[in-house]
């Protein structure tokens, strides 16, 4: 019988054997995966099962999205050919394994679920995280709060104290400071039991636990009732704040009180263990971990974390770092690249504007303000100039996300379209980072074959809509009156002209 290192040269060197995924790899040595779930690609060498299922709001109609090939990149066109002009959410996360750990979208907890009390959480929209592998485009799941994915009755997951590993591929620009943006094991009925009932990847500012060096964010594990980065809530200096934009999080844990904590860029480096050694006190040694399996929330489905997931593995067992660092290999080598999150019409930054309704009851309306209110006026020619200065807006790089844009009022310099409780107002800049992410909209072609709609970068599900002569941002078919389904493609699409003043 071959020693692992031999048989991980056989995975890494052998031709046939090149294209290996992070399964086959984990496989190797002897850490099978129990669930791998991905968007972007297949995880197995030999997989062409679906990835993940997509529902369209026009009809909710339901289509399952493919590898390009066994092994390969997600099918990206298949999505943008069976969403193209409505809006498509993201039903289920398939499981790549043989368990069917597949993940559909969240149930309540005991920490609530937000805008829907009692109810089940958000699911995410299908083309909010685009990305390239290799130069082949791809969508990863952008979780704003709300949104999150769960499987309360999966197989072959750790339990109690049994060793598991686990690595989740995460953006390492988008994050919150609240609880819990997450990957990995959790709680059976949503609830918390105390501590040790979880042992989740964790990424985001959250504090009051341990935390890494400097001002964050950071790579942490969730093991329920504490996020930690060592055995106790001190500073880890050894765990850094996250510059990079792709980032690879590895957990691991095992009997005999030991767990580890590695991370490192996906695009190029290795993986560094931020801690291994003793688990924190009281309460996690033995563990109690439950086996379900959870995205984007936490165990209890605290939901107001927020992150983006592009791939990720549970596996049985307790890796070899080896494997580890054969996997951050065969992910740089996926080639993970960011790409454009507009597309349509151009609207040019340094340009002012107006924007025109296109819903046959009101194409003579253009997106205005009164006060702080965003509204549709009846705006031309022989319009007030102050009317014509609240219809016109400048465009800037998007506060948020330079990729994007954002709209300054022309008459209230400083002043920004942003949304609160999903409706727009114009409020003054005040430098916070929901302030930026909230102003930022990422134009892409008309719904209606007209002109351009205006999606939220920090809730992608949502858009500029008129609805009563008021501006939402509107999910389609969502839980308020503005996200109703009617003329829903009309009124988030706009017509962008040279401004009026």
């Amino acid at each position: 019988m071959f020693p692992f290192a031999s048989l991980l040269s056989l995975v890494l060197l052998v031709p046939h054997l090149v294209a290996a995924g992070p399964c086959d790899i984990y496989a190797s040595g002897g850490t099978p995966c129990v669930a791998a779930h991905s968007t972007t690609r297949a995880l197995y060498s030999a997989y062409s099962g679906a990835l993940y299922q997509i529902i369209r709001g026009s009809d909710s109609a339901t289509t399952d999205i493919h590898p390009l090939s066994a092994g390969g990149v997600a099918n990206a066109a298949a999505q943008d050919s069976f969403c193209s002009g409505t809006t498509c959410l993201i039903s289920i996360i398939y499981d790549q394994s043989a368990n069917a750990n597949h993940l559909t979208h969240s149930p309540a907890g005991t920490a609530g679920t937000g805008t829907d009390p009692g109810g089940f959480n958000n699911q995410a929209a299908a083309d909010g995280a685009p990305v390239t592998l290799n130069g082949q485009k791809a969508y990863g799941v952008f979780v704003p709060p709300g949104t999150g994915y769960r499987n309360n009755n999966a197989v072959g997951t750790a339990l109690g104290d049994a060793a598991e590993g686990m690595y989740a591929i995460f953006d390492g620009t988008h994050y919150n400071n609240d609880c819990c943006f997450d990957y990995g094991n959790a709680e059976k009925n949503n609830n918390d039991p105390g501590n040790g009932h979880m042992e989740a990847l964790y990424f985001g500012l959250g504090t009051g636990f341990g935390t890494g060096g400097g001002s964050g964010p950071w790579l942490l594990a969730d093991l329920e009732n504490g996020l930690f980065t060592g055995p106790n809530t001190a500073v880890n200096p050894n765990n850094p704040t996250i510059t990079d934009r792709f980032i690879t999080g590895v957990l691991k844990g095992e009997p005999g009180n030991n767990w580890a904590l590695r991370g490192g860029n996906s695009n190029s480096g290795v993986l560094t263990t931020y801690y291994g050694g003793a688990r924190p006190t009281p309460g996690y040694n033995p563990m109690s971990k439950e086996g379900s399996i959870i995205l984007g929330t936490g165990g209890d489905n605290s939901i107001r974390g927020q992150g983006t997931f592009y791939e990720g593995a549970m596996v049985s067992g307790y890796p070899f770092d080896a494997t580890e660092n054969a996997v951050q290999q065969n992910i740089q080598q996926a080639g993970y690249a960011v790409t454009s999150l507009v597309s349509g019409p151009v609207i040019n930054v340094g340009s002012s504007v107006s924007l025109r309704a296109t819903t046959a009851c009101c194409t003579d309306r253009y997106i205005a303000h009164t006060g702080r209110t965003v509204n549709t006026q009846v705006v031309n020619s022989g319009s007030t100039n102050a009317l014509k200065l609240s219809a016109s807006w400048n465009v800037v790089t998007g506060l948020g996300n330079s990729g994007c844009i954002s709209f300054e009022s022309r008459d209230t310099p400083g002043s920004y379209i942003r949304h609160s409780g999903f409706e727009l107002f114009v409020d003054a800049n005040d430098g916070s980072a929901i302030f930026a992410s909230d102003a930022t909209y990422c134009p892409k072609a008309g719904l209606n074959g007209q002109g351009n709609s205006l999606r939220s970068f920090s809730y992608p599900a949502h858009y500029f809509r008129h609805f009563n002569a008021l501006l939402y941002a509107a999910s389609n078919g969502g839980p308020s009156d503005f996200d109703a389904t009617a003329s829903f493609n009309d009124d988030v699409s706009f017509v962008v002209s040279a401004a009026f003043a």
